[in-house]
């Protein structure tokens, strides 16, 4: 099995666990400071993972400007993305609105191939709308619901977010000349940061209460930012290995990983829609693996 795909399903089984725990701390925190608990205690953990994967390199390259330029874009965008969608949690019809936010997938795709040459095959194609297709049937609501336009804009808006972030980090790591693996922990080391220091800012500037809240849920917020932090190692050398829209649209898995543990853990049925939703994710996987 490739090393890409490895690193993939690491990443979308770890951001599974990781989403059940975050769901559970953003009960007691706000949505910046839940945000920044994934950054600030993931950071002990890619700081641990770059010391294992340095070996005797010297990270004198870090300096290069492009590096600087994509990682930082990267940082931010992902915060914003990251905002935008706990926005589409927050409106009457998020549901609609996290549809369009998962098609991050397609959008990385048309993007990379308009601003950087990131071109496909049309079996990568087939694999990406099928893997889309997927994630529209088991994400739409169960019930007819109005369509908030605010939950479309911020749906849309989260997913551009994290289409950039995908195609800015694989830019990051890619300009560095070390070798794959050590290329994502640097580019993981400064995002997390980054990200860390400007959410951190923020927390304190608007909600400072939010960090005494903090104190007494860390071995929850332990657990968030470990699980974040593998997961993160998992997004970042697999798209620095390959095409981002590709590693994202097999990363949906982590939607087959979800419903069955709410499943097997939850005893919630699977609807027939959401069968015919994984059948149409696990073609698009099986397109990826066998002939991508």
């Amino acid at each position: 099995m490739e090393t890409w795909v490895l690193f993939t399903l690491l990443a979308a089984l770890m951001q599974t666990i990781r989403t059940a725990g975050q769901k559970k701390l953003s009960n007691h925190l706000s949505p910046m400071a839940t945000t920044l608990v994934r950054y600030m205690y993931g950071l002990p953990f890619a700081a641990l993972y770059l010391l294992f994967v340095m070996g005797n390199n010297s990270l004198t390259d870090i300096y290069n400007p492009s590096f600087l330029l994509y990682a930082s874009a990267a940082s931010v965008a992902q915060i914003a993305a990251t905002f935008w969608l706990i926005k589409v949690l927050q409106l009457r019809s998020f549901a609609i609105g996290t549809v369009f936010a998962k098609t991050e997938a397609i959008q990385a795709a048309i993007l990379g191939m308009v601003f950087f040459n990131a071109f496909l095959s049309w079996l990568g194609w087939v694999a990406i709308i099928a893997g889309a297709f997927g994630i529209i049937l088991i994400s739409i609501p169960k019930r007819a619901e109005d369509i908030d336009p605010a939950s479309i804009k911020y749906g849309i808006l989260s997913g551009v977010g994290f289409a950039f972030t995908a195609l800015w980090l694989r830019e990051s790591s890619l300009s560095l000349e070390y070798s794959f693996i050590l290329n994502a922990a640097i580019t993981l080391i400064f995002t997390v940061s980054l990200q860390t220091v400007l959410c951190l800012a923020y927390v304190f500037v608007t909600e400072k209460d939010q960090l005494f809240l903090l104190k007494k849920n860390t071995s929850l917020a332990l657990f968030v930012g470990a699980t974040s932090a593998f997961g993160s190692i998992g997004w970042y050398t697999a798209m620095t290995y390959q095409n981002a829209a590709l590693v994202r649209s097999l990363g949906q898995i982590e939607l087959i990983f979800a419903l069955i543990i709410s499943y097997f853990f939850f005893n919630e049925k699977i609807s027939m829609r959401e069968a015919v939703g994984m059948l149409a994710i696990l073609i698009g996987i099986l397109i990826l693996l066998l002939f991508v």
